[in-house]
This record gives C-alpha cells, structure tokens and sequence, in this order.
C-alpha cells in the first residue's frame, strides 16, 4: 500500500487535509501539536474508469486501490534538536512512502501561524532544513563508524566511507539527498540508511477558497509555481499540488449531488483537482500506475511501478501469476468500453495477446493466463 505522510509546521491545514481525504473525525483545534501520535487513514483512489467498466459488465464489485495517508504532528524549527515533538515526529516519517509538505498561503486572523506570518518559502525551508539535520546526524554516525573501519584497509570499508562522506557533504551544503545523482552503488548505500530527505516530496499548497474561484486560480497556482521552482531549482522533481482544505473539509460530508452544487457556489476554478489531483501527484512521484481487471464478479484497480511487465504485474494480483505465467490479453480500457464486450474487442484485434516481456501501461486491462 502506498503511504503519504502529511507534515508542515502547526497550524497549517494538515489535519483539516486529512479529515476531508479520509472522512475521519480528527482534532483540529487550533493550536500547536494537536496531533500527538499520527492518525492513519486509508483513502480510496477516484477513479472514474472503474465506474464505467462496471457498468459494462455489470460487475458484483468494484474495488479501487487505495493510498495510506498518515497526519503527523506539526514541525518547529529546530525539531532535530528536540524542539516541540523533536525525534518521535521525525520518526513518523520515515515509516511512510512519500511526504506531503502543506505550507499555507493565505492569511487569517482566526488562525495563528507558528512563525508570526505566512510565507510558503520559509515554511518549506523550515521543513527542509529539520530533515537534513536529521540525516545528517545519522550519517555523520556512520561515517564515523566507517572511517574507523575502513583504516583496515578493506576496499568495500573504503568505498563505503566514501560514500557516507559524499552523502554528509551534500547534507552540509544544505541539500537533500534527492537532489543529487548517485550512482547504483551509493544508492544501495543510501537505501540502507533510510534518510528521510531521499523520500520523494509533494509541496502542497493550501489556498483559500477564494483563491480557487475561476477568475483566480490559475494566475495564484502560476505564481507559486515560479516562485518555487525559482527558490529551489535543484528539486524540479518535487510534485506541487494545490488544493483548499477548508472547502475540501466542507465537500468531504456532502453528497456528489451537493457537492456539485457548492463547487458551483464558490464558483470554483475547472482546473482545480483538489484532493485528487492531490494523490494523483502522489502515484506520480513515485512512479506508479494502474492496471484493471474487469469482469461480471468484480472490477479491480492495482498499482504497480512504472516499467513493470505483464507477469509482475500479475505477480500483484496473486504470485502464481507471476510464477506460473504463460500469456496475457490486454486492451487499453478506453478501447475495451468502446468494443462493448471482450469477445467483439477479441475478434477485432483490439484485444491483443502479450508474452512475458509486455511492458504495462496506465489503464491496460488484463487477463493472465497461466
């Protein structure tokens, strides 16, 4: 299951996001720390093409995967040293897949930001820097156990010292792992330490509700795109995502139907995705994507990585179909609505059988044989 850990500093909308995402009851005072341990809840992916296959072959179940989102308490500066929940929030983090960063944009004056004022920069700077003092912290540990062992004089003792020294160095400049190249070698090095600046990043960046309307939407997300690309031109690969939460909360416990009608209300920008543009960067940063299977018993979405092959991606859905694996029939799903049955897909060649090396892309459905 893949696993989102939603941090910034207090007071910032992170567990209002969770609330709407997850539709669970959680503490949302306001005031710093509210969330204690991190609440965990498990959000279904929308997915509208689920929806449709069902229909078509009028399937007893529909079952959509799913993402683990986890609310973490708030950061301070200085956390690595102990400051607010110090070591037990850095130690959240580093259980999930991908981190969720929400800086908040706009102003209130019900709603007291920790730094005195709002400024998305700073706050992520804030974020930033607390995990590179924590890796570093780590690797310094290990570098100094590996200089002490690498003076036998053993070519793998000195490698991996020179490693860990090449790791403290970009830490020391201010960098996160990330953002630098490594080679296969270091990163089976760094994948041991389970740093937590090697985790891929979404910034997500909490607007009002007013700055989502139609007329506003895409000049505010314009501009907070350049000023972070322009602030952190070394993190080209961290996703960005808008979305409001108070109004997120609010559609949350309504009815699709009402729901509709409140995005009209607020007259709500088109190309606001919200919280399902939110996950959608989340299966994109981490290079993941979704097959179907389809049928009268059940439609099914699973997610496997990007680059995966037919008999992988079937070793998702039980590992005899990895191991066992023979062929497989796979359409795009768009072209399997459009031929209406499997058999009218078969006899025009849309349904097209694949071997072992078939490489899976996003909404092939599949049947394996085995």
């Amino acid at each position: 299951m893949l696993s989102i850990g939603i941090v910034g500093l207090p007071n910032v909308g992170k567990s209002t996001l969770f609330k709407a995402l997850t539709k669970n009851p959680v503490d949302i005072s306001n005031y710093p720390f509210c969330t204690i341990d991190p609440n965990v809840g498990v959000v279904k992916v929308p997915d509208e093409r689920l929806q449709k296959l069902t229909r078509l072959f009028n399937s007893a179940k529909t079952i959509p995967t799913i993402v683990e989102f986890h609310d973490i308490a708030g950061l301070v500066k200085d956390a690595s040293k102990g400051e607010g929940l110090g070591n037990a929030f850095l130690s959240h983090i580093r259980r999930v897949d991908a981190i969720c960063e929400v800086v908040r944009c706009f102003a209130s004056g019900e709603i007291v930001h920790v730094e005195g004022t709002v400024n998305p920069r700073r706050d992520i700077e804030i974020i930033h820097l607390e995990l590179i003092l924590s890796d570093l912290e780590l690797v310094s540990k290990a570098l100094e156990k590996a200089s002490s062992e690498a003076k036998s004089g053993r070519a793998d003792a000195v490698r991996r010292r020179d490693v860990l020294g090449k790791i403290a160095s970009v830490l020391e400049k201010g960098k996160i792992i990330s953002s630098a190249v490594w080679d296969e070698n270091e990163t089976l090095i760094i994948n041991e330490l389970n740093l937590l600046t090697v985790k891929p990043i979404i910034v997500a960046f909490n607007l009002s509700e007013d700055d989502i309307r139609s007329d506003k939407f895409d000049e505010i997300k314009k501009e907070q795109e350049g000023i972070f690309r322009s602030a952190f031109p070394d993190l080209a690969h961290v996703g960005l995502a808008f979305i409001a939460t108070k109004l997120e909360q609010e559609l949350s416990e309504l009815s699709a139907e009402e729901a509709a009608e409140c995005r009209k209300a607020y007259d709500v920008s088109a190309a606001y995705e919200g919280i399902n543009g939110l996950i959608k960067k989340g299966y994109e940063i981490l290079d993941l994507l979704t097959f179907i299977t389809t049928g009268e018993d059940e439609t099914r979405a699973w997610t496997v990585r990007k680059g995966s092959t037919a008999p992988e991606a079937g070793g998702k859905i039980h590992s005899d179909f990895e191991e066992k694996f023979i062929r497989a029939e796979v359409i795009p799903w768009n072209e399997l609505l459009e031929m209406g049955s499997y058999g009218k897909a078969r006899e025009s060649g849309k349904l097209k059988t694949v071997g072992r090396d078939y490489v899976m892309h996003d909404g092939d459905v599949i049947e394996i044989k085995i």
